[in-house]
Protein backbone atom coordinates (compact mmCIF):
# COMPACT_ATOMS: atom_id res chain seq x y z
CA UNK A 1 0.00 0.00 0.00
CA UNK A 2 2.21 2.82 -1.18
CA UNK A 3 -0.52 5.41 -1.70
CA UNK A 4 -1.80 5.69 1.76
CA UNK A 5 1.75 7.20 3.08
CA UNK A 6 1.22 10.54 1.31
CA UNK A 7 -2.77 11.03 1.38
CA UNK A 8 -2.72 13.39 4.18
CA UNK A 9 -0.91 16.81 4.64
CA UNK A 10 -0.57 18.80 7.64
CA UNK A 11 -1.67 21.87 8.38
CA UNK A 12 0.71 24.63 8.91
CA UNK A 13 -0.42 26.87 11.57
CA UNK A 14 2.84 28.77 12.76
CA UNK A 15 2.21 32.52 12.14
CA UNK A 16 5.16 34.10 9.87
CA UNK A 17 6.28 37.63 11.85
CA UNK A 18 8.93 38.20 9.04
CA UNK A 19 6.69 40.36 7.08
CA UNK A 20 5.11 42.29 10.34
CA UNK A 21 8.81 42.86 11.84
CA UNK A 22 10.19 44.30 7.94
CA UNK A 23 7.39 46.51 8.49
CA UNK A 24 7.99 47.73 11.71
CA UNK A 25 11.62 48.30 10.71
CA UNK A 26 10.78 50.42 7.72
CA UNK A 27 8.36 52.74 10.05
CA UNK A 28 11.29 53.20 12.84
CA UNK A 29 13.37 53.90 9.84
CA UNK A 30 11.35 57.25 8.25
CA UNK A 31 10.26 58.27 11.90
CA UNK A 32 13.89 58.59 13.00
CA UNK A 33 14.60 60.51 9.51
CA UNK A 34 11.68 62.95 10.18
CA UNK A 35 12.05 63.34 13.42
CA UNK A 36 15.25 65.30 12.91
CA UNK A 37 14.04 67.39 10.45
CA UNK A 38 11.08 68.59 13.04
CA UNK A 39 13.00 69.48 15.54
CA UNK A 40 15.30 71.61 12.73
CA UNK A 41 12.66 74.09 12.94
CA UNK A 42 11.61 74.77 16.37
CA UNK A 43 11.82 77.77 18.01
CA UNK A 44 14.09 77.68 21.26
CA UNK A 45 12.98 79.44 23.76
CA UNK A 46 13.20 78.99 28.12
CA UNK A 47 9.46 79.97 29.23
CA UNK A 48 9.60 80.98 32.61
CA UNK A 49 8.34 78.95 35.12
CA UNK A 50 5.11 79.45 37.00
CA UNK A 51 2.93 77.16 39.34
CA UNK A 52 -0.46 78.22 38.45
CA UNK A 53 -1.49 77.04 34.92
CA UNK A 54 -4.22 76.09 32.98
CA UNK A 55 -4.26 74.28 29.54
CA UNK A 56 -5.69 76.63 26.80
CA UNK A 57 -6.77 75.28 23.54
CA UNK A 58 -5.48 75.50 20.47
CA UNK A 59 -5.53 78.76 18.48
CA UNK A 60 -4.79 80.23 14.80
CA UNK A 61 -2.48 82.79 16.37
CA UNK A 62 0.46 81.18 18.19
CA UNK A 63 2.99 84.09 18.90
CA UNK A 64 6.27 83.66 20.11
CA UNK A 65 9.40 85.99 21.48
CA UNK A 66 12.54 84.58 21.24
CA UNK A 67 15.48 85.28 23.25
CA UNK A 68 16.83 88.27 20.29
CA UNK A 69 13.51 89.60 20.74
CA UNK A 70 12.24 88.04 17.18
CA UNK A 71 8.45 87.77 16.80
CA UNK A 72 7.16 84.36 15.61
CA UNK A 73 3.61 83.63 14.48
CA UNK A 74 2.38 79.81 13.90
CA UNK A 75 6.47 79.50 13.99
CA UNK A 76 7.28 81.82 11.05
CA UNK A 77 9.57 84.69 11.46
CA UNK A 78 6.95 87.99 11.65
CA UNK A 79 6.85 91.67 12.25
CA UNK A 80 4.29 94.20 13.24
CA UNK A 81 3.28 94.74 9.92
CA UNK A 82 2.94 90.99 9.09
CA UNK A 83 0.95 90.19 12.31
CA UNK A 84 -1.51 92.68 11.82
CA UNK A 85 -2.12 91.54 7.81
CA UNK A 86 -2.38 88.17 9.12
CA UNK A 87 -5.00 88.90 11.98
CA UNK A 88 -6.92 91.23 9.92
CA UNK A 89 -7.38 88.18 7.46
CA UNK A 90 -8.34 85.99 10.24
CA UNK A 91 -10.74 88.32 11.33
CA UNK A 92 -12.70 87.83 8.48
CA UNK A 93 -13.14 84.67 8.95
CA UNK A 94 -13.42 83.96 12.88
CA UNK A 95 -15.64 85.47 15.24
CA UNK A 96 -13.54 84.84 18.29
CA UNK A 97 -9.70 84.47 18.10
CA UNK A 98 -7.49 83.61 20.95
CA UNK A 99 -3.48 84.33 21.05
CA UNK A 100 -0.87 82.02 23.00
CA UNK A 101 2.23 84.05 24.06
CA UNK A 102 5.08 82.12 24.41
CA UNK A 103 8.10 84.58 25.27
CA UNK A 104 11.64 83.42 26.23
CA UNK A 105 12.17 84.46 30.00
CA UNK A 106 15.24 87.00 29.46
CA UNK A 107 12.88 89.16 26.79
CA UNK A 108 11.89 92.26 28.49
CA UNK A 109 8.43 93.09 29.87
CA UNK A 110 8.49 96.22 27.44
CA UNK A 111 8.33 93.70 24.70
CA UNK A 112 5.85 91.12 25.60
CA UNK A 113 3.52 93.82 26.26
CA UNK A 114 4.21 95.70 22.83
CA UNK A 115 2.97 92.38 21.22
CA UNK A 116 0.04 92.23 23.75
CA UNK A 117 -1.01 96.38 22.82
CA UNK A 118 -0.52 95.41 18.51
CA UNK A 119 -3.19 92.02 19.11
CA UNK A 120 -5.30 94.24 21.05
CA UNK A 121 -5.36 96.95 18.52
CA UNK A 122 -6.36 94.63 16.01
CA UNK A 123 -9.64 93.43 18.14
CA UNK A 124 -7.83 90.22 19.42
CA UNK A 125 -8.74 90.41 23.64
CA UNK A 126 -8.73 86.80 24.58
CA UNK A 127 -5.00 85.83 25.19
CA UNK A 128 -3.09 83.31 27.26
CA UNK A 129 0.45 83.16 28.16
CA UNK A 130 2.69 79.70 28.31
CA UNK A 131 4.24 78.84 31.00
CA UNK A 132 6.19 75.75 31.69
CA UNK A 133 5.21 74.07 35.01
CA UNK A 134 7.55 74.22 38.01
CA UNK A 135 10.17 71.25 38.25
CA UNK A 136 10.30 69.03 40.91
CA UNK A 137 13.78 70.82 42.24
CA UNK A 138 11.41 74.01 42.45
CA UNK A 139 8.32 72.75 43.71
CA UNK A 140 9.77 70.55 46.86
CA UNK A 141 10.02 72.88 49.98
CA UNK A 142 12.99 74.21 50.79
CA UNK A 143 14.45 72.03 54.19
CA UNK A 144 15.11 74.24 57.04
CA UNK A 145 18.52 74.62 58.23
CA UNK A 146 19.34 73.96 61.65
CA UNK A 147 20.55 77.41 63.47
CA UNK A 148 24.03 77.82 63.67
CA UNK A 149 25.07 76.98 67.30
CA UNK A 150 27.46 79.03 69.16
CA UNK A 151 30.96 77.27 69.99
CA UNK A 152 32.17 78.27 73.84
CA UNK A 153 35.55 77.36 74.94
Amino acid sequence: MAGAAGGEEEILADINITPMVDIILVLLIIFMVTASTIMDDSILIELPEAATGEETEASLLGLTIDADGLWYLNGEETDEAGLRSFIQQQAAQELDMQAIIAADRDISHGTVIQLIDVIKQEGVTSFAINIDPPSLKSAAPASPEAPPQDEKN
